[in-house]
């Protein structure tokens, strides 16, 4: 007789059953089937017939033992062996159960058993303790002296389970899964049920009951499940309230979120605002508006919707006065946050003093790897013998029509063992958009130089060579996507260094002997190149008046002039990609705000001030010179500032570094 007990496990065993749900089946019925053995003896009576079992109930090391083929042809089950895991198994139409020799662990269907003793073989069969088959075939077991038996049903069973998992009274349809099994495999001829309903009117708690019939008349147990059924869900409610009823102009407006659900289940907010004039909409904000920069009524509108899709909305007027606190300029100057951006007049900025300066460059070593950007075929995309510290920046297109690894290989030409190390690194990408993977490696990159990691340090025998940059090839470059990296290396002694891009897949070195060079096709940057690390150290004040200075102008900030070791041609770096530059400014006056202001297009990357990283932007990028981007703003007092940054690959130079006096804080 299969217990409650089993047959919630094999609720749960065939197909998760609802946590809201309460199982509350009974499946005790008659025992239509009993088995009596005797110790020592091969006689069987099932149900009052005598069978021969191919070996006696056997003791042994204080555990009764039966004949693994005898008992389950007793119990109508298939024998056959599996020769791949070593298992004897036995069949039914409800279930499958396996063992092995000398294993405890006995299966049934998913669920793992374990034995107390383990099976053994005896004269060429499998013996399995009585008591464990009892447990795995659900079947009770009765000693009295030497006899005993063992009692099962051939009742079917009713189970079944209710869907979904949250049922809502008068809303959900509900969905009975059927899970009855046969314990002799005949089909089921008739159902009952009781309770059953496919939507239940009310809240509360409904028990439903099932029995099945199987073809030979035997009806099952009754079989219940509790449904849980709650309440209708009710739409949220959207509210929200402001500090005041009226606001000067540049005065920011604080908004308290009201809003409930019945579930407290909100999980979308959409904030947005209207300014209307004689009924027309002159201007739409599609967020929650901070601060209005304009004298009226500003229609402003917040929609709440809950886990169900439920929605809600409610508008409310907020009036700004003609007074003003703050300009629309003011406003951004004292309370834009770092990283963010904002508007400004760009053909203005050319009318503030630009700052002169002079750069000072060490001996850096510095390799381009840019072209041909779109790589179309496999092979080596830059190589040359270098010693030293050596900073190599990557950005290239995938347009091959499969996915492909790029990497740096460095081989040992030289008879002694060579060191290198690699330390600072960052890498955009693979990534569609060339303006992520810019803004990604640089932000990245600037923020491994101010963890300022402790270098690897690698031995490369002679004649050895080695992928000395893994990080760089950790994910395939797909078609159509674009990859962007910085990395620092430093090579004790000289070694030969080549970037290599080869199919997913395919081992780089053992591929190296058959790869060409790649052409040189377009307007872009491969070479070496030196001074690549700029500084410049300013004493005149910042600040008290409007300053700015500008990088990459090719006039007091000239391109590097380098060589395609590839084809020994000069090469120009244009844009100045991969150069890190360190701006010292000693004097910059109280209450200054810093910004990028972008003068030859699109801007985006990061920058370390003070050695704090700031993105450029935090969510966006500067589009055009009419953005400016906040980097720091100073104290009470006259600060020295250290600006650190390398252009991002895919942006443009010049760019612009303003130096403006904050208003003053007003109440």
């Amino acid at each position: 007789m299969k217990s409650l007990k089993w047959l919630l496990v094999l609720s749960l065993f065939f197909v998760p059953v609802s946590g809201a749900l309460s199982d509350t089946a009974s499946a005790e019925g008659a025992a239509a089937n009993q088995l009596t053995v005797q110790l020592d003896s091969k006689t069987m009576i099932h149900n009052g017939n005598s069978y021969l079992s191919v070996q006696p109930l056997t003791l042994k090391n204080g555990s009764t033992f039966i004949a693994f083929r005898s008992v389950a042809d007793r119990f109508g089950y298939k024998i056959s062996y599996d020769a791949k895991t070593k298992e004897s198994v036995a069949t039914s139409s409800a279930e499958e159960i396996r063992l092995k020799p000398g294993s405890l662990i006995i299966k049934r269907g998913k669920e793992v058993l374990k034995a107390p003793v383990a099976p053994f073989a005896m004269n060429g069969s499998l013996m399995v303790p009585l008591r464990t088959w009892s447990i795995a075939t659900d079947s009770k077991l009765t000693l009295s002296g030497k006899t005993m038996t063992l009692t099962w049903s051939n009742l079917p069973t009713a189970t079944f389970a209710v869907s979904p998992e949250k049922i809502y009274a008068g809303e959900t349809v509900v969905t009975y899964i059927d899970r009855a099994t046969s314990p002799t495999g005949q089909p089921f001829v008739d159902e009952r049920w009781d309770g059953k309903m496919d939507v239940f009117p009310e809240p509360g708690s409904y028990t439903v009951t099932r029995q099945v019939q199987d073809a030979s008349g035997e009806w099952s147990e009754p079989y219940s499940v509790t449904v849980e059924v709650l309440a209708p869900n009710m739409p949220p409610v959207a509210d929200f309230k402001t500090e005041k009823e009226q606001y000067r102009i540049g005065e920011e407006v604080l908004f308290t979120d009201l809003s409930y659900d019945d579930e407290n289940a909100i999980v979308k907010r959409t904030w947005s605002a209207e300014q209307i004039v004689n009924g027309v909409v002159i201007k739409t904000w599609k967020n929650q508006p901070k601060v209005f920069f304009e004298a009226g009524d500003y229609q402003v509108t917040l929609e709440v919707q809950d886990a169900h899709g439920l929605t809600h909305m409610v508008t409310k007027t907020v009036t700004v006065t003609s007074e003003v606190l703050y300009t629309e300029d003011q406003y951004n100057r004292l309370f834009t946050k770092v990283g963010d951006k904002f508007t400004i007049n760009g053909a203005s900025v050319l009318d503030i003093p630009a700052v002169p300066y002079k750069l000072q460059s060490d001996m850096a070593q510095f390799v381009r790897s840019n072209s041909p950007e779109i790589f179309i075929n496999e092979g080596i995309a830059y190589e040359d013998q270098l010693t030293g510290p050596i900073r190599f920046l990557y950005h290239n297109f995938n347009s091959i029509g499969y996915p492909v690894k790029m990497y740096l290989i460095a081989t040992n030409n030289s008879n002694t063992t060579v060191n290198v190390n690699t330390s600072s690194f960052g890498i955009g990408g693979p990534d569609p958009f060339v303006e992520n993977t810019g803004k990604l490696s640089t932000v990245r990159y600037l923020k491994s130089l101010a963890e300022n990691p402790t270098p690897k340090w690698t031995a490369i025998k002679p004649g050895q060579s080695v992928n000395l940059m893994p990080e760089l090839s950790k994910f395939p470059i797909k078609p159509n996507q674009v990859i962007s990296a910085y990395g620092d290396v430093y090579a004790e002694q000289e070694l030969q260094f080549r970037v290599v891009v080869v199919a997913e897949g395919k081992d780089p070195i053992k591929e190296l002997p058959s790869l060409s060079i790649m052409d040189r096709y377009d307007i872009h940057v491969r070479g070496t190149f030196n001074s690549a690390n700029r500084s410049m150290e300013i004493n005149e004040p910042l600040g008290y008046e409007d300053k700015r200075i500008v990088l990459g102008d090719t006039k007091l900030d000239s391109y590097l002039v380098g060589y395609d070791a590839t084809s020994g041609k000069n090469e120009i770096n244009v844009g100045n990609f991969g150069v890190v530059y360190t701006m010292k400014l000693n004097h910059v006056a109280p209450n200054t705000l810093i910004t990028v202001n972008p003068r030859g297009g699109h801007y985006t990357g990061a920058f370390l001030v003070n050695g704090e990283l700031v993105t450029v932007t935090n969510n966006s990028i500067l589009q055009d010179n009419t953005q400016a981007g906040v980097l720091y703003r100073t104290g009470d007092t006259e600060e020295s500032v250290e600006i650190v940054f390398t252009p991002a690959s895919g942006s443009n130079l010049p760019i612009a570094m303003l130096f403006q006096q904050m208003p003053p804080l007003k109440y």
